[in-house]
């Protein structure tokens, strides 16, 4: 990374960034940091904040300058990204902290999703903060959080624990650990590992615990599969070939399976005959454990508007 190019490649004048055919000035940053959250799939997916702080950040780190050209170039940024990987974290990091040093502004994307989620922006976050810099970060995509709402599965609590260990038996180790852990766990994995994954998950954790394999999330062929973690064994077990990014989604101990949405509309149906839709919403709530906002919403729906 020379110290010349580490500017904005266009100088100041190029500091903009592009939206709906109508060019943008991005305001100066002050010296730090920034953790710049990127979109994991669908690069409409970006926050203007983001985009301003691309932009306008005096030094652009990344994991992978071609992937964040893609995202740059969608939106008229002409900032050069530099790389800064687990490969090359040694040696770029103390670069950019040099950077800060000299009163400049730091932005730092990973491919996808937010930085430090799983990924080495966590070792230069620790430079910066023990250097004194400030650390800022940029809000957007998440993709444990995606899989965790679109899931159907409990989230008054969840725990998440990153990629499982390769190795079959470090892996139901692993599993075995966070067994009793009162909260949906949410890992990241692999195509080419699901199936022994969610293989170890039902033998260590149980056929009849409620799971979520989410797959290609907020991309042209998102999928949420949801079922036991038996029924997903089966599933991924028959040889499916499965392609894409994938986070697993395992319910807490004791949950079940999501009802088919089907046996929802059939449970308010029946429950609204002898009450207000209001209490039906909670009764349904409290066997199915969806949410009674969500619940009372589809009632109504079904009712054809009328909340009476």
């Amino acid at each position: 990374m020379r110290d010349e190019g580490a500017a904005n490649g266009g100088g100041e004048g190029a500091k903009t960034f592009r939206l709906h055919n109508a060019v943008i000035p991005a305001r100066p940053l002050e010296p730090a940091l920034y953790l710049v959250a990127t979109p994991i799939g669908n690069l409409s997916d970006i926050t203007l904040r983001a985009l301003e702080t691309l932009a306008g950040a005096d030094v652009l780190a990344c994991e992978d300058t071609r992937v964040t050209r893609v995202l740059l170039d969608r939106y008229g940024i002409v900032n050069r990204p530099y790389a800064y990987h687990e490969h090359n974290a040694d040696e770029a990091g103390p670069r950019l902290i040099a950077a800060l040093d000299g009163g400049r502004s730091v932005a730092l994307v990973s491919d996808a999703g937010t930085p430090l989620v799983s990924d080495p922006g966590y070792r230069l976050a620790l430079l910066a903060i023990a250097a004194g810099h400030r650390v800022v970060p940029i809000p957007g995509a998440s993709a444990p959080l995606a899989a965790l709402v679109g899931s159907g599965l409990p989230n008054e609590a969840f725990f998440f624990a990153g990629f499982l260990p390769s190795r079959d038996k470090a892996r139901r180790d692993r599993l075995a650990e966070l067994a009793g852990v009162p909260a949906t766990l949410l890992f990241f994995e692999s195509p080419h590992r699901i199936a022994a994954t969610v293989s170890a998950a039902a033998e260590v954790l149980g056929e009849g615990r409620a799971a979520c394999v989410c797959r290609e999330l907020t991309k042209t062929f998102e999928e949420f599969r949801r079922a036991t973690l038996g029924e997903l064994s089966a599933h991924y077990g028959d040889g499916h070939t499965v392609k894409g990014e994938i986070v697993f989604v395992i319910g807490p101990p004791g949950a079940a399976a999501a009802p088919e949405a089907e046996d929802v509309d059939r449970l308010l149906a029946a429950l609204v005959r002898d009450m207000p839709a209001g209490k039906a919403a909670t009764e349904a709530a409290r066997q199915t454990g969806l949410p009674r906002r969500d619940l009372y919403q589809r009632l109504i729906d079904l009712k054809g508007g009328d909340g009476q």
